[in-house]
């Protein structure tokens, strides 16, 4: 028995052995993180270089797309040394690491998405009141506590994995997941259970209330509203609402997955999975806001089409 800090390393199981393929699996691997950070990174400059996309909308864009190249950053550059490795381990100062560093983006990625309903709302419901309810300062504010909380929040987690006495370092995943080095505890974990739950049912709660409550005014205006406002409100709702969902249903396959016996998901299962929850906001989330938001469309197009120009 150790406690968690005397650890040396972790060994992952849920790995296969794919033999030569891994060569081309980290060939495809690395050319689609260097896509997502591609993507992303291009359209946080293009926000940050176009004073007419310095809004509160962009700005809560730009938070994501920040996320989007956080997560992946935590999540990619392991992978590739995994697929590479005979032997699936890693030291127990990066797992840890990784388990913040996913953890907290996961968190970030909802509120984010929960703040852009309200803000939604408030420009299709409010339009006379927006800008003096939601100013850039207002907008920075919210970006900055959505960051700061979710990290404080994560951290006494950590904290409190790390005090746990484990009694192996077996994980039955493809990556460092709090929940699955917590059951590895030998000593009581009641607290952590209990901080854990309380926290999340708090944060939940009070989010999924902001996104059914700003959806619900939203729907009661396209109902009640104009052609014109019918349409803003598709135009503009649609790219939220599809990350929304497909970040909701990512997030409860791999709640029920981890909580439940791994023997009775078949590998493939779980590898889809976990590919999904790898590839799917980081590089959805660009592309589809990059396409359907008309403003950013356009900077993205002047600034590609502009270079060609030049060359």
């Amino acid at each position: 028995m150790l406690n968690s800090t005397l650890l040396t390393h972790f060994i992952f199981t849920a790995y296969l052995d794919i033999g030569s393929l891994k060569f081309l699996c980290f060939t495809l691997t690395a050319l689609l993180y260097f896509v997502i950070v591609f993507a992303n990174m291009s359209l946080i400059v293009v926000i940050c270089m176009n004073r007419s996309l310095h809004e509160p909308m962009y700005m809560f864009l730009c938070s994501l797309f920040v996320n989007e190249l956080y997560s992946s950053t935590g999540w990619f550059p392991f992978l590739l040394v995994q697929i590479l490795s005979d032997v699936h381990s890693v030291s127990a100062s990066l797992c840890f690491l990784q388990v913040f560093c996913v953890h907290t983006a996961v968190s970030i990625e909802f509120s984010n998405l929960a703040v852009m309903s309200y803000d939604r709302y408030l420009a299709i419901c409010r339009p006379l009141e927006y800008n003096k309810l939601m100013t850039l300062n207002y907008a920075a504010v919210l970006i900055t506590v959505i960051w700061l909380c979710n990290f404080l929040r994560f951290l006494i987690a950590l904290i409190l994995t790390l005090t746990l006495t484990l009694c192996g370092n077996v994980i039955e995943t493809f990556y460092c997941h709090n929940y699955h080095i917590v059951q590895l505890a030998c000593s009581d974990t009641t607290f952590n259970n209990i901080y854990g739950l309380v926290v999340i049912a708090v944060l939940l709660s009070f989010q999924v209330f902001l996104i059914l409550y700003s959806y619900t005014k939203i729907l009661r205006v396209c109902f009640n509203g104009s052609k014109e406002m019918q349409q803003k409100a598709v135009s503009t709702c649609t790219p939220h609402l599809v990350s929304l969902i497909t970040f909701s249903v990512g997030c409860s396959f791999e709640v029920i997955q981890s909580r439940t016996d791994v023997s009775i998901f078949p590998s493939m299962l779980r590898i889809i999975v976990f590919l999904y929850l790898l590839i799917m906001q980081p590089l959805l989330n660009p592309i589809m806001f990059g396409m359907q938001m008309s403003k950013i469309r356009e900077k993205v197009q002047l600034v590609f089409c502009g270079q060609r120009r030049r060359g």
